[in-house]
């Protein structure tokens, strides 16, 4: 593989950090945006890269492309900050020749609570992480944003260690955060959401992560999953219901 930069995007990450960094120390350089974090995140940070620049949140996409704008390299490796390269993937990457490829899907191995999670449509989740920057834009989406290659995608085989969750509060609170900006991105298509509406969504959710991508299976960790994207689906067709009263 040629030359590669690899970027992050950062606030209040200081649990996460180091590690996030040091799977991708490797990389011929790093770059981290930072959203004006008010913990160690930054001063973590610079432990390794000198490449870290200070931008007040304006969204996911803002944040991405502003990172993107700094890589020197043409290979660009995106990460989050709870994410880490494991010494499997990194190997391939280092050793992966490109060929008439402009981008690969990685999958990510996804934790919640310390579990592996293979339920759910988690254990299919791809994304696109590797890729050319003259090839690459982004989409505008407000939630599930996500970088967009012009061009032909290949699939790496080794994964992205992906730590979701480390209580239940930040869950919430991520959830909050992503009901609030779907309702926003959607609310405009919706036909009026009435109460059925709200209920039938909710609970064909829930049966649908438990029962249809068998939740179950990873016992109460699949329950909790499962349950909370139910109060997810809820919440979105609340607020989307709140703007419309509006």
């Amino acid at each position: 593989m040629e030359k590669i930069s690899a970027i992050v995007i950062t606030k209040n990450e200081e649990k996460n950090i180091e590690q996030c960094l040091g799977s991708i120390n490797w990389a011929d350089e790093i770059i981290v945006v930072d959203s004006e974090s008010e913990d160690k995140t930054i001063k973590l940070a610079k432990k390794f890269t000198d490449k870290l620049f200070i931008k007040k949140w304006e969204g996911y996409v803002p944040q991405k492309r502003y990172a993107l704008s700094f890589a020197s390299c043409e290979w660009v490796l995106h990460i989050d900050a709870d994410e880490r390269i494991s010494p499997e993937l990194k190997e391939e990457i280092i050793k992966k020749e490109p060929d008439s490829l402009d981008g690969f899907i990685i999958r990510r191995k996804n934790y919640f609570f310390d579990k592996e999670i293979t339920t759910c449509g988690w254990n299919k989740d791809y994304q696109l992480r590797l890729f050319r920057k003259s090839k690459t834009t982004l989409n505008e989406k407000l939630v599930h944003e996500g970088f967009v290659v012009e061009g032909k995608t290949g699939k790496l085989e080794n994964v992205i260690i992906h730590n979701t969750f480390s209580s239940l509060h930040n869950y919430l609170k991520k959830v909050n955060e992503y009901t609030s900006l779907r309702a926003e991105e959607v609310y405009k298509s919706k036909s009026k959401v009435t109460a059925l509406t709200i209920l039938t969504h909710t609970v064909s959710a829930f049966f649908r992560y438990f029962i249809s991508l068998k939740g179950f299976k990873d016992g109460m960790h699949g329950l909790i999953i499962s349950f909370v994207n139910s109060v997810s689906t809820m919440l979105t067709y609340v607020k989307i219901w709140e703007k419309q009263r509006r």
